[in-house]
């Protein structure tokens, strides 16, 4: 009855059920439920020991799509009421009830309903796979095996609130110089497309020979010009291709992500980032009592380069055959000197999770530094840079103006 009833209530998609009544000591109580009906949440509430007074239904609207900083939320608010002792499904009651998303609100409820009729909460988390990894649930899981499970989400939301800080410096490292040359390079297309023919027409009436430097601008503005659709069109097909191909191409994957790990400033960062992540996830996992091999099988997508996915494959088929893991990490060439150190020594004292945890927060540290420098060299940089281009242009189209002034 139970299942037929879970079964139901999830072809009802876009309601929600809110209730209000009392429980067995009489206290006033009210909350959430996904359901097929009225009947079948009052059914549900009196096996639960609620006498219930209200029932109405709530259409829930499409709401924002579920990012990572929400499951973290989400992760720590129910850590936290787990470890106050509030009983898991009234915790998730708790945060659907509070969460402004409602697609969020709609997850967490089908989740809730899940674990009602029995299934572990592992379980009910692997069947969101877009939104709880395998890393998630392999945590998860182990929690509850161990009857830790409000330690292992504390240590889970910790995580990915440290890996979501790592990530959003490294994009903000990444994002401004790209902005920045972007307007630029727009900036420069309305000039050469809208401005330089203006002054082209001016000059024509000089009868004068035009200096190289006005010569060579109007000429790239010419091209502009006349092949403006072709100009923005191979760009934007371009980046496309590259997205595209990075997505659904392996291969491609692997290239772009080893290109970028060689560019240079930026790639010494984003191999630093990398690096932490990596650490830090088989920290975590480990620390859970995840046996390491397991644990390899999250680590490499958490990782979030492919060339390091790739090593990591690697190091798990050596590691399954009885190599040891800091052997198998040197081979890939990916890992400093520290880190195989640090690893070693984690081997040999049975301290693996502390000593990979201590590299995690050395490299992060790196990159926060790091991304301090760079924001402080960045800017005179790209001024330079911007004025030297647009000041260029400027110059070169009054050049013919100065030389007239000089003839008169």
């Amino acid at each position: 009855m139970a299942t037929a009833a879970a079964s139901a209530s999830k072809k009802v998609k876009d309601f929600v059920f809110e209730w209000e009544g009392r429980d067995r000591n009489g206290k006033a109580v009210r909350g959430e439920m996904r359901a097929g009906g009225e009947a079948m949440v009052s059914a549900s509430l009196r096996r639960q020991g609620v006498l219930v007074n209200k029932v109405r239904k709530r259409r829930l609207s499409g709401g924002k799509a579920i990012k990572g900083k929400d499951i973290a939320i989400f992760t720590r608010q129910l850590s936290t009421m787990l470890r106050s002792g509030v009983p898991l499904l009234q915790a998730f009651d708790i945060v659907a009830r509070g969460s402004p998303n409602p697609r969020l609100t709609r997850m967490l409820n089908d989740i809730r309903g899940d674990v009602e009729t029995g299934t572990s909460l592992s379980a009910a988390l692997r069947r969101h796979p877009l939104h709880f990894d395998s890393l998630y649930c392999n945590l998860v899981e182990a929690g509850e095996s161990a009857g830790i499970l409000d330690a292992l989400l504390d240590r889970l939301a910790t995580y990915q609130e440290k890996t979501m800080a790592l990530k959003q410096k490294i994009k903000s490292a990444l994002v401004y110089p790209v902005a920045v040359l972007v307007v630029a390079f727009v900036v420069v297309a309305v000039i050469m497309i809208f401005v330089i023919p203006s002054f082209k027409q001016i000059f024509s009436s000089f009868g004068a020979d035009l200096p190289t430097p006005t010569l060579i601008v109007i000429a790239i503005s010419e091209v502009f010009v006349d092949y403006w659709w072709l100009i923005f069109g191979s760009i934007g097909g371009a980046i496309y291709f590259l997205i595209e191909s990075w997505r659904r191409s392996p291969k491609m994957q692997i290239a772009l992500d080893r290109a970028l790990l060689k560019l240079p400033v930026f790639g010494d960062l984003v191999h630093k980032a990398t690096v932490a992540r990596w650490c830090r996830t088989l920290s975590t996992m480990f620390a859970a009592g995840v046996p390491l091999v397991e644990a390899l099988d999250s680590v490499g997508g958490a990782s979030g380069n492919a060339v390091f996915a790739q090593a990591t494959e690697q190091i798990q088929r050596d590691v399954a055959t009885g190599a040891a893991l800091t052997s198998s990490m040197q081979s890939t060439g990916l890992f400093p000197s520290m880190v195989l150190q640090m690893s070693a020594i984690g081997e040999e004292s049975g301290s693996l999770d502390q000593m990979l945890g201590k590299v995690a927060d050395f490299y992060e540290q790196e990159v926060d530094e790091a991304v301090k420098g760079l924001s402080t060299l960045m800017e005179p940089i790209i001024i330079v840079v911007l004025g030297t281009i647009i000041g260029g242009i400027v110059v070169a189209m009054y050049l013919p103006i100065f030389k007239l002034g000089q003839v008169v």
